[in-house]
């Protein structure tokens, strides 16, 4: 007796409409909720993105025997400790810059006076071509104000008009001054989640370190058979695409800045040692790298330079140094390992510079590079992780 498979019944169209429906609210919800939840999302995706990276560092304690608590403690410290160092320096360099901000304002006021000057001197030039001169005197002009309003000519005599009466001065209630204390709390206030949850960065890296291989069991144990094996690649995957587009990233940021500080250091341009990294680092900030490349070196050279000549010089060469590392160096040291075509990196700088702001373009690279090993590595997304590569 032979036994009749049922045949697949077609999903009807209402069926399908319902489906693409509840995908499009799901979709909108997922938005709503990066949206609104970007501060949360965004310390657990740095938590993890530095966790990533500061993993390997553990193997040679932990072949030591170790145990990973002390392992990780060590390694966080040790990190914390740079960090501090890093700021330290930073901040000699910025206390330093702080003390010829009198300067710097002197010079941008004689830039913005020498501006106007110039732009007056263009309107005056213009007006005295475009004017005939016999309706030049008849009319008031730049440079050549209009005649007093106050005495008009009748005949042969000047009639004076009547002064005008003085104006009452105007009596003002000032308020009470506002509490220090409320001043501070308004000022902090603005940035009191940002700074909560920045204080929480270094306590999630050192449990994703201590809890690495815990938290790994307990994730692949909610999946089954050869599932656990797709979700063990995936997990790897993202881990080494994030960190190989940030190590490459610090490599060849690294060589800007060391190219930067040569070249500042060769022009005598003040503060070389901070505006050298500050140049080399925010050339590699997507789409908006070269402005902000050129803004700390054209900034610094305020307080010595005259000569407009040395300001062209300057943004050349910043200029000449971006489009070699975007067009040459980039392409070989991060787009190798990250494998993501450009329109797909135009659009996640869009959606997650929308989503989360300046933080979501540093973060949209990395996240996307995460979601295409997560596609690369599961069956039924591999259209998708073609999709997203190059």
């Amino acid at each position: 007796m032979s036994t009749l498979t049922p045949t697949p019944t077609p999903k009807l169209p209402v069926q399908r409409q319902s489906q693409a429906g509840v995908t499009i609210l799901a979709v909108a919800a997922i938005i709503a909720l990066l949206y609104y939840g970007r501060v949360f999302f965004i310390t657990m995706v740095v938590a993890a993105t530095i966790a990533f990276l500061l993993d390997p560092l553990l193997k040679p304690l932990l072949k030591l025997r170790m145990p990973r608590a002390v392992a990780s403690f060590i390694v966080c410290s040790v990190a914390l400790l740079v960090l501090y160092l890093f700021g330290l320096a930073l901040y000699t360099q910025v206390a330093g810059f702080e003390q010829e901000l009198p300067i710097f304002s002197q010079r941008m006021n004689e830039l913005v006076d020498n501006a106007a000057a110039r732009v007056d001197d263009v309107e005056k030039r213009t007006y005295q071509v475009m004017i005939p001169k016999r309706f030049q005197d008849a009319q008031p002009s730049p440079g050549n104000p209009a005649p007093d309003t106050a005495r008009r000519r009748r005949g042969s005599k000047v009639v004076d008009t009547p002064p005008v009466p003085a104006q009452i001065p105007e009596v003002r209630i000032h308020s009470e001054p506002t509490p220090l204390l409320t001043y501070v709390y308004g000022y902090v206030r603005s940035f009191y989640d940002v700074l909560l949850m920045a204080s929480f960065v270094p306590f999630l890296v050192y449990f994703m370190l201590s809890w690495r291989d815990h938290m790994r069991r307990s994730f692949l144990y909610l999946f089954s058979g050869s599932e656990r094996q797709v979700v063990g690649k995936s997990w790897q995957g993202v881990a080494d695409m994030v960190r190989a587009y940030v190590i490459g990233n610090f490599i060849l940021g690294l060589i800007l800045a060391t190219i930067s500080c040569s070249f500042f250091f060769s022009i005598r341009l003040p503060y070389w040692p901070l505006v050298g990294p500050l140049s080399g680092f925010l050339s590699l900030v997507p789409y908006v790298g070269l402005p902000l490349a050129m803004i700390p070196a054209l900034a610094a050279g305020l307080i010595v330079y005259n000569q407009p000549t040395i300001y062209v010089v300057i943004a050349v060469v910043v200029a000449v140094l971006h489009l070699v590392a975007m067009n040459l160096l980039y392409p070989k040291v991060v787009g190798s390992r990250v494998h993501l075509n450009p329109l797909v990196v135009t659009v996640a700088l869009m959606f997650w510079g929308t989503i989360w702001g300046g933080i979501g373009l540093l973060l949209a690279i990395p996240i996307t590079a995460g979601i295409k090993a997560v596609c690369d590595n599961v069956t039924s997304l591999h259209g998708f992780g073609r999709l997203l590569g190059d």
